[in-house]
């Protein structure tokens, strides 16, 4: 798929250098004003200087979220965060309010603008009003199908779209909700979503002072829950409806996920998995049961009214912190001597097993069970292992 681009979250400085070393050819990131995860780790303004250097310089890019609906009190400070923007290189300013929009290209004017997925954008005359405007892109609303994308595509063919590919959906269109302000206080539409879709609902009749539970169906009671986008064995249909960046959703996901995610959609891109095979790799880390939401027609399939989440079936254990005979490990999940671990590497050890032999930890003395949190160890591998690899536990009987 050349040419396309294949954009990953960053929710901190780790996950950007996760996002970028497991194949992402940009990624998108939010400081610690303007953006709709304010309870990511975030960026101050000299990491999000050093962030859009270090992409830079391995020749990829950083858009930067500023897609709160804002407020009159937030302009001072968001006409200083758009100069700032500027100044230190960013590749675009990811915006959904119409006046944040006027403000850049006031202020800005050379920096790029990126319509977020907030700004609801549905149709063909949508998207070619914000390309009159001066944006470079649009973020696609999550509730277009293929052929509604191919409509705008032809219609402002000189526009670039953007569409998430991956990751959490919302049970609002496109993001716009109230539940959170409703129920616990924190504007979902200024970054603080308390994510009530996911909470387990119940119904309860009273009569007489008394409660009986009404059951939603006999699958349970999450029925605000939408299930995880997964339009992986779609890529090509995307692209021919003109997408030219796949977006992977998941600021506040971990590193793990970040890298098992990046490596599947990479690898299948590039051809190096088939679609099955990369559909094996998503479902070993937590997610959600999958599915295409809008893109083939109505999303009749996209409540997830079972439970909140599925375990992964292959367990993050360690992470790969230096090279060399004997690798240096970090633990960040149980395992021990006997156990068999894979290797999750944009290298040529990825998909590797092996069992452990042996591990030492840093004075030299033996340990069976990797237990104590962030221990390092060092662990013998009969495959060649890279500073950033991540190993996880196979299942007993895999």
């Amino acid at each position: 798929m050349q040419g396309v681009e294949l954009l990953a979250p960053a929710g901190s400085f780790e996950k950007l250098k996760t996002a970028l070393y497991f194949g992402a050819d940009a990624v998108y990131l939010g400081g610690r004003q303007f953006s709709l995860r304010s309870f990511a780790d975030n960026f101050s303004a000299s990491e999000m200087k050093e962030a859009v250097a270090y992409a830079h310089a391995r020749g990829k890019k950083v858009y930067v979220a500023a897609n709160i609906f804002a407020r009159e009190s937030d302009f001072p400070a968001l006409a200083d965060y758009f100069v700032y923007l500027r100044e230190i290189g960013a590749d675009a300013a990811l915006v959904t309010d119409a006046g944040a929009f006027f403000l850049a290209r006031k202020v800005a004017p050379d920096l790029p603008l990126h319509i977020s997925t907030q700004a609801n954008t549905t149709n063909r005359y949508a998207a070619a009003f914000w390309r009159e405007q001066g944006a470079e892109r649009v973020v696609l609303a999550r509730e277009l199908s293929l052929a509604e994308v191919g409509a705008i595509h032809a219609f402002c063919p000189d526009l670039q779209l953007e569409a998430f590919v991956h990751g959490a959906m919302c049970i609002s269109y496109s993001g716009r909700c109230l539940l959170s302000n409703y129920l616990d206080g924190r504007d979902s539409n200024r970054g603080a979503c308390v994510q009530a879709c996911r909470w387990e609902y119940r119904i309860r009749a009273r009569e007489e002072g008394e409660e009986y539970p009404i059951e939603e169906d006999a699958r349970g009671t999450y029925i605000l829950n939408s299930k995880d986008l997964n339009m992986l064995a779609h890529l090509d249909a995307l692209c021919a409806a003109g997408v030219c960046s796949f977006k992977i959703e998941g600021r506040m996901k971990s590193a793990c996920y970040l890298a098992t995610v990046v490596n599947a959609y990479r690898r299948v891109m590039d051809g190096v998995l088939s679609v099955e095979e990369g559909e094996q790799e998503l479902r070993k880390v937590s997610h959600r049961a999958f599915t295409t939401a809008y893109a083939f027609g109505g999303a009749s399939d996209t409540v997830n009214s079972t439970n909140a989440q599925e375990a992964g079936t292959h367990p993050y254990v360690a992470d790969v912190l230096a090279a060399g005979e004997i690798p240096l490990v970090q633990m960040r999940g149980r395992f021990r001597v006997g156990d068999e671990l894979e290797i999750l590497s944009p290298g040529p050890s990825f998909g590797k097993t092996f069992f452990v032999r042996s591990m030492q930890d840093e004075e030299g003395g033996a340990v069976e069970d990797a237990k104590l949190v962030m221990q390092k160890l060092r662990l013998a591998c009969p495959y060649p292992l890279a500073p950033g690899d991540i190993l996880r536990l196979v299942p007993r009987g895999k």
